[in-house]
């Protein structure tokens, strides 16, 4: 009855459809929302959805993940730890390394993909762009792009509390103050700690698996000192300590591992932001230093018996410069340019440790099935196959956009010129040795040393030259706009540093005469991701009282980027290019508020992706449904509010709000032979609300729906991750 009802509401919001945008503020020049594209709005010709702060925070978004049902053909998983942040978007996507879909916080690109999942105190405004936005943000926009912003000192002033408990011991707290220290100059501080007590447990020690310990600190300073001035700094730190990983194998349905899974993060992210209103025109410039230094150890066989581990603790540091120079003129031609650098360089220490099963079955049997009569055994139950790595890159890039207004018609043209140089330096070791037997007499035959020490440098230059082109026509009155649009994405290229372990392990097995051999430079390297968006779409406003848009893409990528496990006995995996996909489909969005008091928003994203050429030796698998991306997204909301008079400021509304978000069917594999059938999720929330306060209890997958976030297959062995299921909360926010 529940997939009927769902499959209902999809035919149904065909024709509808997008988060709420009823809300939807336009913020004035002094927050400095957007250096390159201004103050993104709903009618501006390219598929958005811009969600503000009541919308924010009646959904509970903290942050990219928490935000992604808003916005149709998004989806962001749950899975693993906040090191995966894995985000697709029209069946753009990746599991690993380089991101497809850029993210920007306070106008700062952030870096490093495992620093995408983090939990943002006062967030006011959510901003994504969907299809190539790489002509303006460059590399690994070719997705889109999240723009998240916080509140800004200069448009609010006073203290919030932030206080929420949640079920499986989830809990957070959160202070901020906001100061206007003069009428040109503002700063605030924020602060927000919380964590959970885990959800799933480990059934070989009894312990919860997904505990987690985060918190973040936060200043924002906003100068206005006049004469077309504006200066702004945001210095964050955001620490995470969680364990994570909960995959249950299939075959036994248990979560069981016995060694150690964790994820441990701690970042630092400074941008500062400058603006000279120069007349005509204005030029601003913004710079920001990123660190990050993290961890993650896993058990990564994820199975009760000692197979191997692996630990992969990184530091990174990242410095990125943006000028940009564009006209202010409202006229028929407005142009913008700019010029776009960045600098980042990572050292990574990541071991793979083999322990006695692990080395009995990886690597003893398959030496002693091939020379039976001559069986080996180790010297030690354990040996380490040591990785190391140095990775500078940094890149240059030379972008422009004019735009030409011609009565009801509107060109855009874009182009940037990228450069990209990447180098890895590298570091392979491994001491170990073995005994060859005589099966005979049960004596010892000879005697083996392995002493492996391989080192290297390898470099990569990528050189993109990444149009846009956009024709928008404006309707009678305020009915809306049409547009199409044409657009080159690319998603950078890079190396596969988990190989290096298979490649050592490989060589190993080779002077035992048996293992496969890897051409390093075929296996480690991965070329740029490249894609074609065509688009055509339309904002419509047929009453003052709804916003309804509506889009159809078609996506022709080449040289996919691909996340594989590769051949022979293995420990890690293989971004590789996988041929050609194609993907097309539609996005439709309803805001509706037919009172003042109630709103109602829909959302819904088709996306239909395919390989068109991809062979991986073994299979084909042109025709195939690319894996991991959801076919359907769906989001709903209704809300009510209800006036309360005769209680003063203590009790003056209590809304009412339900909502509905679902995706799939997801495939788990490029063959399709597993997947995730299309699931809803049913949350509701009822907000008491007075002056100074609000108090929302809330639910969320409310019919505790069954389903999984994630499966692969490792050594022969299946896994999955489950959904969260039922949760109830309670969050207090106050404000004086």
């Amino acid at each position: 009855m529940k997939r009927i009802l769902l499959m209902i509401a999809v035919v149904a919001c065909t024709i509808l459809a997008k988060a709420d945008i009823a809300d939807t503020l336009a913020l004035s020049d002094v927050t400095v929302t957007g250096i390159k594209q201004g103050t993104v709005h709903n009618s501006a010709p390219a598929a958005i959805t811009v969600a503000t702060r009541p919308t924010l925070e009646r959904n509970g978004v903290t942050g990219t993940k928490t935000g992604s049902a808003l916005v149709p053909n998004l989806f962001i998983p749950d899975y693993g730890s906040r090191m995966t942040s894995t985000i697709y978007l029209r069946g753009i996507g990746a599991r690993i390394d380089q991101p497809a879909v850029g993210l920007n916080v306070d106008n700062v690109a952030v870096m490093c993909k495992e620093n995408y999942d983090m939990d943002i105190m006062d967030l006011s405004r959510m901003e994504v762009l969907r299809g190539p936005q790489s002509a303006m943000y460059g590399r690994n926009t070719m997705g889109g792009v999240i723009n998240l912003y916080t509140l800004s000192p200069l448009a609010y002033t006073g203290t919030r509390l932030l206080m929420e408990a949640a079920s499986h011991g989830a809990w957070r707290i959160g202070a901020s103050r906001y100061e206007r220290l003069s009428p040109s100059l503002g700063m605030s501080i924020s602060a927000m700690y919380g964590g959970t007590s885990g959800e799933w447990r480990n059934e070989y020690n009894g312990r919860r698996t997904d505990h987690e310990r985060q918190g973040s600190l936060r200043t924002k300073v906003e100068w206005n000192p006049g004469n077309g001035w504006f200066v702004g700094n945001v210095l964050s730190l955001n620490y995470n300590n969680e364990g994570g990983y909960p995959y249950q194998n299939i075959a036994t349905g248990q979560i069981a591992t016995n060694d150690t899974c964790f994820y441990h993060r701690t970042s630092v992210m400074d941008g500062i932001t400058v603006k000279k209103d120069m007349g005509s025109w204005s030029l601003s410039g913004i710079a920001s230093y990123q660190f990050i230094d993290d961890n993650m150890t896993l058990d990564q066989d994820f199975t009760p018996v000692p197979y191997f581990t692996l630990t992969q603790a990184r530091t990174e540091h990242a410095g990125t410069l943006d000028l940009v120079a564009g006209s202010k003129s409202k006229g028929k031609y407005r142009w913008l340019a700019g010029f776009n650098g960045f600098y980042r360089r990572y050292d990574m220490d990541a071991p793979v440790t083999f322990l006695d099963t692990g080395i009995d079955q990886l690597i003893e049997s398959h030496r002693n099935s091939a020379v039976p009569e001559y069986p080996i055994q180790w010297d030690t139950r354990d040996f380490v196959l040591g990785s190391n790595f140095t990775s500078p890159t940094w890149g240059t890039a030379l972008y422009h956009r004019s735009t030409l207004t011609l009565g009801r018609f509107t060109v855009d043209a874009s182009l940037r010129l990228d450069y990209e140089h990447a180098t890895l330096d590298y570091r392979s070791t491994t001491h170990t040795g073995y005994n060859i037997m005589e099966k005979s007499s049960g004596t010892v035959y000879a005697h083996e040393n392995i002493d492996i020490d391989n080192s290297g440098s390898m470099s990569k230059d990528f050189l993109e030259l990444l149009p846009s082109l956009t024709v928008s026509y404006k309707l009678d009155g305020t009915l809306g706009t049409v547009y199409a649009n044409v657009s080159r994405g690319s998603k950078a290229g890079g190396f596969n540093t988990q190989m290096f372990s298979d490649v050592l392990q490989q060589q190993l097995m080779g002077m035992m005469g048996i293992g496969s051999n890897y051409d390093v430079d075929k296996v480690v390297g991965y070329r740029p991701e490249k894609a074609w968006n065509a688009e055509v779409g339309t904002h419509l406003k047929p009453c003052a009282s709804i916003n309804l848009d509506l889009a159809a893409f078609y996506i022709d990528c080449r040289d996919r980027q691909l996340t594989v496990f590769p051949d022979g006995t293995t420990t890690g995996r293989l971004m590789t290019n996988a041929g050609k996909t194609r993907n097309y489909g539609i996005e439709a969005s309803l805001a509706w508020r037919p009172l003042a008091s109630t709103g109602v928003s829909v959302s819904y994203g088709y996306t239909n992706a395919k390989f068109t050429e991809y062979n991986d030796g073994h299979n084909d698998y042109d025709g195939c449904y690319i894996p991991y991306s959801p076919t359907h997204t769906l989001y709903g909301q209704a809300y009510h509010l209800i006036g309360i008079n005769g209680c003063g400021e203590w009790l003056e509304g209590i809304t009412l709000d339900a909502n509905l978000r679902a995706a799939g069917r997801i495939y788990w594999n490029e063959s399709n032979t597993q997947s995730q059938a299309f699931y809803g999720l049913l949350g509701a929330g009822v907000t008491l609300e007075g002056r100074h306060y609000s108090l929302q209890l809330w639910g969320r997958n409310l019919t505790d729906t069954a389903y999984n976030t994630f499966y692969f297959v490792s050594i022969g062995h299946e896994f999955l991750q489950r959904g969260h299921g039922r949760s109830l909360g309670a969050t207090l926010r106050m404000h004086f």
